[in-house]
C-alpha cells in the first residue's frame, strides 16, 4: 500500500488537473519494485558524485546545499514507495545487467568528465523512477518531474563551473605548445594531432590564414575532440566566433585583434591568450583578465618577419612581474631553448621546431624534457 503523505503543490495540481485515480502498489509487480529500487540507486549515487565536486573541488556552498537538497528531496519523495518491497524485490546477483559493461564507463579524462557521467546517469535515473512510478502514484511522479527540472540547472552550471577550473588547472601545468596548420586534408590533420597530443605536447593552436571558415571550423571540432579525448588543450587563433562555435577550449588574440574583453563576451569562461612584445602589454593583458601571455618574438624564425625581437631580457622581466601562464614563442628550438630556459621561463611555444622536423614526435620530447629538466643537451 502507498502511505499517507504530505505531496507538493505542484503534484496536487496534476492529479487536479488530470483527476488522476489513486492506483495501489500491490497490483505492482516484482520487476518494476527492482527497477524503482535500482533507479532510485542510480540517482542518488550520481546526485552525491555531484555534490562532492561542488563541496571538495569547487568549494561552492550554493551548489553543495542544492544537490545535497535535491538528494534528500529524493529520498522523501520516495519514502512512501514501501522500501521493504523494495529490497525484497532487490536481486543483484541475478542482475543481467551487471556483467554487460562499455569500455567508456571505466574511463573519465578529467572532473568535468566525470560531472557530465553523473548529470547523465541521475537524469536519466530520475526519468525512469518518474515513469514507473506513475503505475503506483502519479503524484509522486510529478514530485520527481521536478526535481530533476532543478537537477537539469544545477548539474549545468556544476559541469560549466568544472570545465572552467579545470582548464585552468590543467594551463598551468603546460610546457609546451605547438602552432598547426589545417594540414592538406582531414585525416592528416588529425593524425598530426594524435601524435603530438600522444607524445609530449600540451596545447596546440590552430592558426592558418590562408583556410577558408568552413575548413578552419571543421578542424577546429576535431582538434577539440581529440584533445578532449586525450586531456589536452586545443586553441583557435583569432577567431573567437569560431572558438565559441566549435566548442574549443580557447582562442589566441594578437595586438591588433579583438580585445580581451571583447573576446571574453563572445568565449565566456573558455581560455584566452593574448601575444605581447613588452612589459607594458604583458601587465595589460594581466588586468584585462587574460588566462595566458604569448611572449616574442624571443629570437627569429622562417615563419614570421618582424622588425625587432624582444630577446630573454623580456622573458625575465615577465618572470619576475606577471603572475599568469606565460610562454615564450618566436624562432625557440633546441639549439637556443636553453637560453630561454636560463631567463627564468619554462614555458615554450613553437611552430618550426616541431613542423620541419623528421620526427616530430622526438623532437616535441626533446623540447618538453629541456624545459622540465632545465637542460637542452638531455637527450631522450
Amino acid at each position: 500500500m502507498v502511505n499517507n503523505r504530505r505531496v507538493s503543490e505542484h503534484a496536487i495540481r496534476i492529479r487536479v488537473m488530470f483527476k488522476l485515480p489513486k492506483l495501489m502498489s500491490e497490483n505492482i509487480s516484482r520487476p518494476v519494485y527492482r527497477i524503482l529500487d535500482a533507479s532510485a540507486n542510480r540517482a542518488g549515487e550520481g546526485l552525491r558524485t555531484m555534490e562532492e565536486i561542488a563541496r571538495f573541488v569547487l568549494d561552492d556552498p550554493g551548489l553543495t546545499s542544492e544537490l545535497k537538497n535535491q538528494r534528500h528531496a529524493l529520498i522523501s519523495a520516495i519514502e512512501p514507495i514501501s522500501r521493504y518491497s523494495r529490497l525484497q524485490a532487490r536481486n543483484t546477483d541475478q542482475d543481467v545487467g551487471t556483467g554487460i559493461s562499455e569500455s567508456s564507463e571505466y574511463t573519465r579524462i578529467d572532473l568535468a568528465d566525470v560531472v557530465a557521467a553523473a548529470a547523465s546517469r541521475t537524469q536519466q535515473s530520475f526519468r525512469v523512477l518518474e515513469e514507473y512510478i506513475k503505475t503506483i502514484d502519479p503524484m509522486i511522479s510529478a514530485e520527481l518531474e521536478q526535481i530533476r527540472y532543478r537537477c537539469y540547472t544545477a548539474s549545468a552550471r556544476l559541469e560549466l563551473r568544472v570545465g572552467t577550473a579545470d582548464r585552468r588547472s590543467r594551463l598551468h601545468d603546460c610546457q609546451l605548445y605547438v602552432l598547426v596548420s589545417t594540414g592538406s586534408c582531414e585525416s592528416e590533420f588529425q593524425k598530426t594531432l594524435e601524435q603530438l597530443f600522444t607524445g609530449e605536447v600540451d596545447i596546440v593552436q590552430l592558426r592558418d590564414r590562408s583556410a577558408d571558415d568552413r575548413t578552419l571550423i571543421s578542424r577546429a571540432r576535431l582538434g577539440t575532440s581529440i584533445a578532449r579525448r586525450l586531456g589536452k588543450i586545443f586553441i583557435i587563433n583569432d577567431r573567437a566566433d569560431l572558438a565559441l562555435a566549435a566548442d574549443t577550449d580557447g582562442v589566441h588574440v594578437g595586438q591588433q585583434e579583438i580585445p580581451v574583453a571583447d573576446a571574453r563576451r563572445i568565449v565566456g569562461d573558455r581560455l584566452i591568450g593574448v601575444s605581447t612584445h613588452s612589459l607594458e602589454q604583458a601587465h595589460a593583458a594581466f588586468e584585462d583578465g587574460a588566462d595566458y601571455i604569448g611572449c616574442g618574438p624571443v629570437f627569429s624564425s622562417n615563419t614570421k618577419c618582424f622588425d625587432r625581437y624582444v630577446g630573454t631580457e623580456f622573458l625575465s622581466e615577465v618572470v619576475k612581474e606577471i603572475a599568469m601562464p606565460a610562454f615564450a614563442i618566436g624562432g625557440i628550438d633546441l639549439s637556443n631553448v636553453d637560453q630561454v630556459i636560463r631567463s627564468g621561463m619554462r614555458r615554450v611555444a613553437v611552430t618550426a621546431a616541431i613542423r620541419d622536423s623528421k620526427k616530430p614526435v622526438e623532437a616535441a620530447h626533446e623540447l618538453k624534457l629541456a624545459l622540465k629538466t632545465g637542460d637542452s643537451s638531455c637527450k631522450s
